[in-house]
């Protein structure tokens, strides 16, 4: 492959949260005790969001006038999520994880330049260097030199290309809070920035304010305890991944990363044919759950299955994240600043998704587990830890980053929105990412990373996929 580009550090600084003087705020939480839904995401690596944003002016336009509008609008947002810019605390058993906040608390903020080609690497159409994408995003600051008990939890980089664009790239450990806040803190933070760039500083942040209130989660299965046991066994050999304390040894050399789109009229069609072709041919009762979630996810693990060249496994198994405001069975605030998601892990047989009825097998598979997930979440859950340990790093197994109802791609900071995103994350986890589509109302974009073998194969298995429906 071409040589990588290069991409010099300009500045590293702290951004701490701060008070606009007009604003009369709650007292922040001094300490976060995480409950049974934050403990699984201390086995999961940070998630490493990337967002392309154009920008065809020189570097000195921009450090002038958008890098400061970024760092004060930051600042403030952070005041409104406090415990982003705190510290997780891992102490010995028996003692229980928390995040702590207080004065001195902050988040990692660097500014960098890159020499490499930014219409390639905001691309929604051709495949790229995995490798290209590494340095674009920050990993998270150890803040215990003596052992691995404190860790930041989020951090920030802004990588200019000159005459092109920028990016924005965070390093944002899950185990603090789930999506949905994530979305919040981003939407608050772009809006702010918005605002200051246009002279408009009177954004509403008194609707802003997140609950803190861990009493909001009830544990009523006595899930915290069986977490607990789980991460102090496993904790000594679990590596610290996407923290400064491990660099990446893995060999991306023949990773592509490449993004396909699931359109509504796509999915339509894998409705249609499940629906009218396998359901009235088996004369099966017509009852499967088809969302467009359900049938993107299901059209997708069967390409991928395809595009396999090796895995013998009689079993395989496709992991995916639910919301969990709905499903838990009792009322959590919109607000609440913390986890609230289940996890679902739906199996078939590698035989049957690999069968012309694959698309069937695989929905009936993931509509399943999504049904049993809205009529009794927790059931299972205790295995929630062990069934998607296997899942991570696996080449055989599938699981999905991020979700296509956050509307990331609303995040205008001022200057338009993304022109493309990324989830980096998933080059380590080999997992998909999914996004709602930039471009195609309704649709879902799907970011893979794979050796460049598997990834010509998925692509044509996928293009001929929906174009035989």
């Amino acid at each position: 492959m071409a040589k990588l580009s290069i991409v010099n550090i300009l500045e590293e600084c702290v951004i701490s949260p701060q008070l606009a003087s007009s604003i009369s705020s709650p007292p922040p939480p001094t300490s976060l005790p995480l409950t049974f839904l934050d403990i699984p995401w201390l086995f999961f690596p940070p998630s490493q969001p990337l967002f392309f944003y154009e920008f065809p002016f020189a570097n000195s336009h921009f450090t002038s006038k958008l890098l400061p509008s970024l760092k004060r609008s930051l600042s403030l947002a952070l005041q409104r999520f406090r415990p982003l810019a705190g510290t997780l605390i891992l102490p010995p058993w028996p003692r229980k994880p928390e995040i702590t906040c207080g004065e001195a608390d902050y988040v990692s903020f660097t500014v960098a330049k890159s020499d490499g080609d930014f219409q390639l690497l905001s691309s929604h159409s051709c495949q790229r260097d995995a490798r290209e994408f590494h340095k674009l995003v920050p990993k998270l600051p150890l803040l215990s030199r003596e052992a691995r008990d404190k860790l930041s939890l989020l951090a920030i980089q802004v990588t200019m290309f000159p005459h092109f664009g920028f990016s924005i790239g965070l390093a944002f450990h899950h185990v603090v809070a789930d999506g949905r806040t994530f979305n919040k803190f981003m939407r608050v933070w772009s809006s702010l920035c918005s605002d200051m760039i246009g002279g408009d500083h009177n954004y509403d942040l008194d609707q802003c304010w997140s609950c803190y209130d861990r009493t909001a989660i009830m544990d009523s299965h006595g899930l915290e305890g069986i977490f607990l046991k789980e991460w102090w066994e496993r904790r000594s050999s679990l590596p610290m991944v996407g923290t400064k304390e491990v660099s990446t040894k893995e060999d991306f050399g023949e990773m592509v990363r490449a993004t396909f789109v699931m359109g509504l009229d796509d999915m339509e069609r894998v409705k249609i044919w499940i629906v009218s072709t396998q359901c009235n041919k088996k004369s099966e009762p017509q009852s499967l759950h088809l969302s467009p979630y359900v049938l993107t996810c299901a059209f997708l693990w069967v390409c991928l299955v395809r595009s396999q060249v090796k895995g013998n496994e009689d079993t395989i198994y496709f992991g995916f994240i639910a919301g969990g405001l709905t499903r838990v069975g009792y009322p959590v605030p919109t607000t609440y600043f913390g986890n609230c998601i289940g996890f679902g892990r739906a199996a078939a047989a590698r035989g049957e998704l690999m069968g012309e009825d694959g698309v069937l097998v695989a929905a009936r598979a993931i509509g399943g587990t999504v049904k049993r997930l809205d009529k009794a979440m927790f059931r299972g859950a205790e295995k929630w830890v062990s069934e998607w340990q296997s899942l991570i790093g696996s080449d055989v197994h599938t699981m999905v980053s991020g979700s296509p109802k956050l509307d990331l791609y609303g995040r205008d900071f001022g200057w338009g929105k993304p022109k493309k995103i990324e989830e980096i994350e998933i080059d380590s986890t080999k997992a998909i990412s999914l996004f709602e589509s930039r471009d195609v109302k309704g649709g879902m974009e799907i970011g893979l990373v794979l050796p460049k073998a598997q990834m010509d194969a998925f692509t044509i298995i996928f293009k001929q996929g929906l174009q035989d429906l």
